[in-house]
């Protein structure tokens, strides 16, 4: 049911997200996309990531970097929201997993959220992972030029 709720909000984000602004566009990330065993502290600043490569984190980073948009890692669903409901942002791409996404898609609206499933090769909440590719795609096809 999740993933039928996910697939018709992001049929509608997409129709609502077009040409938006990157400074608009907020990239919200959960803290399980960085390693375990990571020693840096990325929650109340991402850019304390060494960007070694072994975690998505660094992908999403070299992201932000080129095309400009905000960027969040976030540890729950109230400091999501909190994220979401600023004035400046007019849109999201949110990375979770499907019961994150839809509870943050009802909290965020109307504000669309264009979510993006990651992945959990280690279990729920545990060294997660998301297609950089998947990412950037969606990126680029809603960004103003």
């Amino acid at each position: 049911m999740r993933k039928i709720l996910i697939r018709l909000n992001n049929a509608w984000a997409r129709l609502r997200l077009t040409g938006i602004a990157p400074e608009n566009l907020l990239v919200l990330a959960p803290h399980c996309l960085q390693r375990s065993d990571c020693e840096r502290n990325i929650l109340s600043d991402p850019d304390r990531c060494a960007r070694c490569g072994q975690c998505d984190v660094a992908g999403l980073l070299r992201l932000r970097d080129a095309l400009g948009m905000p960027f969040r890692i976030v540890a729950g669903g109230r400091e999501a929201v909190a994220a979401v409901k600023r004035p400046d942002i007019h849109g999201v791409i949110a990375i979770a997993c499907g019961k994150e996404l839809t509870a943050g898609i009802l909290a965020s609206f109307p504000k669309p959220v264009l979510a993006i499933f990651n992945q959990c090769p280690h279990g729920p909440c545990r060294d997660t992972c998301v297609s950089l590719d998947e990412v950037e795609t969606a990126l680029k096809r809603l960004l103003a030029r």
